[in-house]
């Protein structure tokens, strides 16, 4: 007959592979029974009407009435800007080697960008001019520039 595999050291690791477990099992227990817990109802946390957390649930009747018409969903449309609007203003910035500059209008004090081509007569920094605006892929541009 052939005697047992397990030798001693097999044993021992067996052992503490065992008492391993039980300790990890009972500090599980341990932590269930000591923990403050109590379930959802603890975990639950609800918003006032000035946007704190709170723990107490909100009152209903402080409850405000919100008529669903009146919720506005997306952007809101911007002001149609007058696109051909004849405007007055001032040569901001203008580089004559590029081709190109700022021009600031006197009423509402925006800036546009002017390109060369939009414009009739030579320009520099400093004077005044008429100008229309028109729209284009990076904004509103000055176009049909004189001096004024």
């Amino acid at each position: 007959m052939a005697s047992s595999q397990e030798t001693f050291s097999k044993r021992e690791k067996e052992k503490k592979r065992l008492k391993k477990r039980v300790d990890k099992q009972q500090k599980l227990a341990e932590r269930k029974a000591n923990s403050p817990g109590g379930g959802l109802d603890n975990m639950i946390a609800y918003v006032d009407e000035n946007g704190r957390i709170t723990d107490t649930p909100p009152d209903p009747a402080h409850r405000k009435k919100i008529n669903p018409e009146s919720i506005q969903i997306g952007v809101p449309k911007r002001e149609v800007e007058e696109a051909n609007a004849i405007r007055k203003g001032r040569v901001e910035f203008f580089n004559a080697a590029k081709g190109f500059g700022f021009i600031k209008d006197s009423e509402n004090q925006e800036k546009y960008f002017v390109h060369v081509n939009n414009v009739s007569e030579e320009i520099k920094e400093g004077d005044t001019v008429i100008f229309e605006t028109e729209r284009s892929f990076k904004g509103m541009n000055a176009v049909r520039v004189k001096k004024g």
